[in-house]
């Protein structure tokens, strides 16, 4: 577990304030963040990895191999980041505790907890330990693609008024697809079941002793729209079995963000050191709280939360169906307004793979000798060229595309690679293929009546200057940064603050506790034109490959799963023993860290 500890200055200031805690749970790890509660200083911070990590290739009860696409965690862990972060976060702050007048918490999403009625998670029963469908599904585990393509098939053929909502296309990430793929594999814990719970959600009830549903992950990831779930006429469509899935094992009191989801419990007062009865605000997830970190929560400004991967939320005073967004909720981020997210499924974990299975030896020894980490040798060596002189364009589908396409059997490509082709210029390729992906999003906000005005950056990937000038060249516009390391945590003590009746409501507590580097970047004529000339080039590799030309790519993911489950063979991933861990942060310090997202992205 790694803390930071205050500075003296911010102790003398702080003396007479009050405090909040955000606690950011990513996807590697939790953090805990001490906020105070006038201004939004950060004065201490503690970070636990989760013991048991991402299980993806074998379950660590058992060591038995885990099917392609899996992406599975224990709910322990998060508890623990409770017991440990929390109560270290207070003591680097170096603050009384008693002086903490909430906790707010931000999650992964979609990250789904199967429970019985007190909460209690499936894989803490003896009898279900072994069993991979008893544990957490993480945001990234994809192995309900064929769910999500009969849900979308099946609500397309009779015009469901909630499809349009979700861009046309409901994602195999999400509450329902995941449901159904557990009622279909193992039946007998879908039974057992009695709660299908959002981690958001879970750790809250954790804390609180109640179950409230939030209304973020409702109305995303669980396609909550004017108040109505898909009906049992649709669900029982699908399986006669998933008839009651939304009234039995997914509906529960919503509750709104920045509103209080109960009190602190004597158990949790005891975990965390914390003084019980405190506020404990509604759950949330990790991309929407930080808008109001980044004081970002008026229409047209886009924030991308950029880690491992990226999503996109910002709001509108309009409703407008935008082709392939995650979602689009009234009061989704801030409450007055339409909180629309969208996103990609991979970015820093894209730069990651390919450090840690495609660069040479070679390269990591030139960069030790220049006291550099490899993403940033690489990012030096690539960026002295200029637009378009490694004749490359890659697709950045290595984790399949979330948006606009919404489709997780997609996958990576480079083209135009020669026998001259350098190392650090395919790492660039990925590296603009990212941003390629970003301007999708951007444009088919644009032509859907939903105009981006503003682009802001948090998430670790800000740290790389030369990754951010080039996300402003070509998306022409200027980049802002939000003024924190910890953007989701600090979003979560903003809601913290609200739900203990500090400030009114969030936008009044973003504006006070928020911080942004405004227009930092922007864009250069020459590289912007010069990235319009490749942006074409990637349109059309995007539509050909992503919208039905040719459907190589689904037939290599079919053909790989098929031989995989006939020789019982577990799959590769990048695990921590790699230069990856959460949040992709590309950092001087050399490898990709732990920042406060995930995707995220989160689900980010």
């Amino acid at each position: 577990m790694s803390t930071t500890a205050p500075q003296a200055t911010q102790q003398a200031s702080a003396a007479i304030d009050s405090y909040v805690i955000g606690i950011d749970y990513g996807t590697l790890s939790g953090r805990a963040v001490v906020v105070r509660v006038s201004d939004g200083v950060e004065l201490g911070s503690a970070t636990l990895d989760y013991p048991h990590g991402v299980m993806d290739t074998t379950l660590a009860a058992t060591d038995a191999a885990l099917a392609p696409d899996w992406a599975l965690q224990v709910p322990q862990d998060y508890v623990d980041v409770l017991k440990s972060a929390v109560p270290a976060a207070v003591a680097a702050a170096g603050i009384d505790p008693a002086l903490v007048i909430g906790i707010g918490t931000d999650f992964t999403a979609c990250t789904m907890v199967p429970t019985l009625a007190d909460g209690t998670p499936l894989n803490e029963l003896p009898e279900y330990a072994a069993h991979p469908h008893a544990y957490v599904k993480l945001w990234k585990h994809h192995a309900a693609q064929p769910h999500a393509d009969r849900i979308n098939d099946l609500a397309f053929e009779r015009d469901e008024s909630w499809l349009p909502r979700y861009g046309g296309l409901i994602s195999s990430e999400w509450e329902f697809a995941k449901g159904l793929q557990l009622l279909e594999e193992a039946p007998e814990l879908y039974h057992r079941m009695d709660h299908w719970v959002e981690a958001a959600d879970w750790i809250v009830w954790q804390l609180t002793g109640r179950y409230v549903r939030n209304a973020c992950t409702a109305g995303y990831k669980g396609i909550l729209q004017d108040g109505e779930y898909p009906s049992r006429d649709f669900l029982a469509a699908l399986n006669p079995d998933f008839a009651d899935f939304a009234d039995t094992k997914v509906a529960h009191e919503i509750g709104q963000l920045g509103a209080s989801a109960g009190t602190l419990s004597k158990q949790a007062a005891e975990w965390t050191g914390l003084p019980e009865g405190i506020a404990v605000a509604v759950g949330n997830v990790d991309a929407h709280v930080t808008a109001p970190a980044a004081q970002a929560v008026e229409p047209g400004q886009m924030v991308a939360i950029m880690g491992t991967s990226t999503c996109h939320v910002m709001n509108s005073d309009v409703l407008a169906e935008v082709p392939g967004m995650c979602g689009v909720v009234d009061g989704g981020i801030v409450s007055g307004l339409y909180g629309y997210e969208a996103g990609q499924s991979g970015v820093g974990d894209i730069f990651a793979w390919y450090v840690n299975t495609q660069v040479p030896a070679r390269y990591f020894e030139a960069a030790d000798a220049a006291e550099k980490s490899i993403h940033q040798y690489l990012t030096d060596l690539a960026a002295v060229d200029p637009v378009g002189a490694h004749g490359l364009i890659a697709l950045d589908w290595h984790s399949g595309n979330r948006s606009v396409l919404v489709d997780h059997e997609l996958s990576g490509l480079v083209v135009g690679a020669t026998l001259t082709t350098r190392t650090e210029e395919i790492y660039r390729a990925l590296l603009e293929a990212t941003a390629f992906g970003a301007r999708t999003i951007v444009e088919t906000f644009n032509e859907s009546g939903v105009p981006v005005t503003e682009f802001i950056v948090a998430g670790g990937l800000l740290k790389n200057a030369f990754l951010m000038q080039t996300y402003s060249d070509i998306l022409r516009l200027p980049i802002s940064t939000i003024a924190s390391e910890q953007g989701p945590a600090l979003g979560s003590a903003i809601h913290a603050a609200v739900a203990a009746g500090a400030y009114a409501d969030v936008r009044e507590a973003g504006q006070a506790m928020g911080k942004l580097n405004k227009n930092v970047y922007t864009p250069n004529e020459q590289s912007a034109a010069a990235y319009d000339i490749l942006f074409e080039e990637y349109a059309l590799l995007h539509d050909y490959f992503g919208r039905g030309a040719n459907e190589v790519m689904h037939r290599l993911k079919a053909l790989k799963r098929s031989v995989v489950a006939a020789s019982g063979i577990s799959t590769g991933s990048i695990t921590e023993g790699g230069s990856i861990t959460d949040g992709g942060s590309i950092t001087e310090g050399g490898s990709i860290t732990d920042s406060e997202l995930a995707e995220t992205a989160v689900s980010a």
